[in-house]
């Protein structure tokens, strides 16, 4: 149906219209300012601090759990602003020189820990804060690849401090995450599966040549 084709909304679903579309903007502005927010904060305090190495990592996880606070006190939903604040830290972190490699772990941890200290879906919590991260390191032109490792990493280790079903369902979420952005992640975890599966099947065809070879000489 082309636009001509199109029926004309009457007065009810033209306001329902109208309010879906600024409810749109409006988030996409809170998102940004969220972003902004993170990345001042966390670039300002590492420049004043005079020591990304060290600091960098305490910062990152004060900026997580504030904002973990904050969807307490305001009752907001943690997911919405979890990519945002993952996005805004490492392009924070990239302003002042720091490894984003590094980070990225740190901040997919601290986001999959303050998840569980609130009672969040930690799965949903892991995948937006790896998007997060993922988005910002595109934008700065770092290296997607490792830094998506790396991130994938941090909230596994996280959910591994909360349960054997948490690292089970995150790992879930975030190999559909990985194979999701293609070539970026280059599928971190099932990666390494992949490669151990090679080995098992290598290893399985040498013994079969092996066994082969001993009946043709007998």
């Amino acid at each position: 149906m082309n636009t001509q084709e199109r029926p004309e909304l009457s007065q009810v679903g033209t306001n329902v219209k109208d309010g879906i579309v600024n409810s749109l903007k409006g988030l996409n502005e809170i998102e940004s300012e969220i972003v902004k927010l993170a990345r001042n904060i966390v670039a300002d305090t590492l420049k004043a601090t005079g020591s990304v190495a060290k600091e960098g990592f305490v910062v990152a996880a004060d900026v997580v759990k504030g904002a973990v606070q904050a969807t307490e006190e305001v009752g907001a939903g943690l997911i919405l602003g979890t990519k945002s604040v993952a996005k805004g830290i490492i392009m924070g972190v990239n302003d002042v020189g720091g490894d984003l490699v590094s980070f990225a772990g740190q901040v997919t941890k601290g986001a999959v820990k303050g998840a569980a200290e609130v009672g969040a879906d930690i799965a949903l919590v892991a995948k937006k804060s790896v998007d997060g991260v993922l988005e910002a390191t595109k934008e700065v032109g770092g290296n997607a690849e490792a830094v998506a490792r790396g991130a994938v990493i941090g909230a596994i280790e996280a959910a591994g401090s909360i349960s054997k079903t948490a690292v089970t369902t995150v790992t879930e979420v975030l190999v559909g995450a990985a194979y999701g952005v293609k070539d970026v992640l280059n599928a971190a975890l099932p990666k390494a599966s992949v490669s151990a599966s090679e080995e098992k099947a290598a290893e399985t065809e040498e013994k079969a040549t092996a066994s082969k070879a001993k009946k043709a000489a007998v």
